[in-house]
């Protein structure tokens, strides 16, 4: 199948998926569209957002249409780096046996992850980049593909463990959860309190994933596209000579390189889940707030001015 061809099929499985995902989750078009990018450009997704408004049941049901294993790591204070990676026992025969943990699934869902200690948290931290899992000195691949999805609540900060910049920028992109609307949350609580049952249908199989993901890299992207995606990440940093006053005036720190390749490959999905054979500038645009949003670290004049990282990052658009 030449690699034209290939675009074509993946615009149509990601509608049918989008299609799938809507049978239960109600709105949250660009939340899925933003989950849809990082998945097929092999990344890994923070979700930030208030209880209640369906994370967890959003990432199962994606799970279920991917046709993957899913497993959800509840994290807890308590919570330790055996319980997340697994660990060796001895069986029988006093011999060592290895015991694989949650972490050895297609998709994981690291629920509340900023309520575990940064011990519990830096498990996660080879899984993320390697694919693999080093234990007893043993080193141990994961299944691909492979994805974290990970929550955070934004308004319960007591007994919670901020994430660390290193941990953040593993995350490819930020993705904030909005309250529905009024007519999606009467959508929402029709289907949530009946007794209606929906059937997901699984529509990839796990090489299908990983194919596209090979496709996305394979796309050409011209120079002036790179550039323009550096120097939008380069204007994040403070000491650079490229960036403004206001970027000096309310940012301590910028976003690092992870940033410009992350925006690059997230701009190539875009292109193709628009049907188009390389990304333009407006794709790089389209991803840029969802990449950078957790990569950049403001300073206290613009929390005391009210200056969020979203209006930074339109600022430097």
């Amino acid at each position: 199948m030449s690699d034209v061809t290939a675009i074509h099929n993946l615009v149509q499985k990601r509608n049918e998926l989008k299609t799938e995902i809507a049978k239960i989750i109600v709105g949250q078009d660009a939340v899925v569209d933003q989950i849809l990018l990082c998945i097929f450009s092999g990344g890994h997704a923070l979700l930030i957002g208030v209880p209640g408004l369906a994370k967890t049941l959003l990432i199962n049901t994606l799970a279920q249409a991917l046709g993957l294993d899913f497993k959800r790591i509840q994290f807890t204070p308590d919570l330790m780096p055996s319980d997340i990676l697994g660990s060796e026992i001895l069986d029988e025969s006093r011999k060592f046996k290895f015991i694989k943990g949650p972490i050895f699934s297609n998709i994981i869902l690291a629920d509340e992850i900023n309520r575990t200690p940064p011990k519990t948290q830096a498990a996660l931290l080879e899984a993320m980049q390697e694919r693999s899992v080093t234990i007893a000195g043993e080193n141990h691949k994961l299944d691909l593909p492979y994805f974290v999805l990970a929550t955070q609540n934004p308004i319960e900060q007591e007994g919670t463990y901020p994430l660390p910049e290193a941990q953040l920028d593993r995350f490819m992109f930020a993705i904030k959860l909005e309250y529905p609307s009024f007519e999606e949350e009467v959508q929402v609580v029709k289907r949530t309190t009946s007794d209606a049952k929906t059937t997901i249908n699984p529509l990839f199989a796990a090489q299908e994933i990983i194919d596209f993901q090979h496709l996305i890299r394979r796309i050409p992207v011209a120079d002036n596209v790179i550039e323009y995606a550096v120097s939008l990440v380069s204007k994040t940093r403070p000491d650079n000579k490229l960036t403004n006053d206001f970027v000096r005036n309310y940012l301590d720190w910028g976003a690092g390189p992870r940033a410009s390749q992350n925006l690059i490959l997230a701009a190539k999905a875009h292109a193709a889940f628009n049907g188009k054979f390389s990304p333009d500038i407006e794709d790089v645009k389209a991803v840029a707030i969802g990449i950078l949003r957790h990569r950049i670290i403001k300073n206290y004049k613009a929390d005391a001015e009210g200056i969020t990282e979203e209006i930074i990052i339109e600022k430097l658009l």
